[in-house]
């Protein structure tokens, strides 16, 4: 596109999703204007290569967002999926994430990012998609969450797992049949047995 992109067409696209620099440059918007438009106050530098309205109705999510729209495969586990589901009290700083192996690494220094490789089939069950800032991010289902932090309790803490797994099941966001679906592949199913009966008994 060789015609300058007007002002009202970038705040149109902006106010409706983060949009990446590459896409803007895509639609015809030049880094010159770019630069220009983010020290008018018209757009807002969220991340390298991440632009918002700035007056765009900020999600208490938007940090996944941003993690999506840099990695689109990537999915949002542990804590963080914990805490979009409210099945934790805690809030972390950092954002959980999950990315096939072979997948590079996003680029971000804010939130900071704890990364795990998984085979990509392992991603492919109890995966859900949500709409956060206009862009689709992959996180973990309620039952997968639960069985993920009991997979990686050495790094969440059991106390988060079981924590986890008693809300789950009291806010009925997971039915016994998606958590043994979701335990037996990721085989966990022993070492959640217990703490699942005593749920029951």
């Amino acid at each position: 596109m060789s015609s300058v992109v007007s002002k009202d067409e970038v705040l149109s696209l902006a106010g409706k999703k983060i949009l990446q620099s590459k896409e803007l440059e895509a639609r015809g918007v030049s880094r010159m204007q770019l630069r220009r438009l983010v020290a008018e106050g018209v757009l807002e530098r969220t991340q390298r290569g991440l632009y918002i309205a700035k007056d765009f109705p900020v999600d208490a999510h938007i940090s996944l967002a941003e993690v999506a729209a840099r990695s689109p495969k990537a999915v949002i586990g542990l804590l963080s999926a914990l805490r979009f589901h409210e099945l934790t009290t805690e809030n972390p700083s950092d954002v959980y994430v999950m990315l096939p192996v072979g997948t590079k690494r996003p680029r971000m220094t804010n939130p900071r990012l704890e990364v795990s490789w998984s085979k990509p089939e392992m991603l492919a069950s109890g995966i859900e998609e949500h709409v956060i800032c206009g862009v689709t991010v992959r996180i973990t289902s309620p039952a997968r969450t639960v069985v993920d932090c009991f997979k990686y309790r050495s790094k969440v803490g059991l106390n988060v797992a079981v924590e986890a797994l008693h809300d789950a099941w009291r806010k009925k966001k997971a039915t016994a049949d998606d958590l043994w679906k979701q335990a037996a592949l990721c085989r966990m199913g022993n070492v959640m047995r217990p703490y699942f009966e005593s749920l029951t008994a």
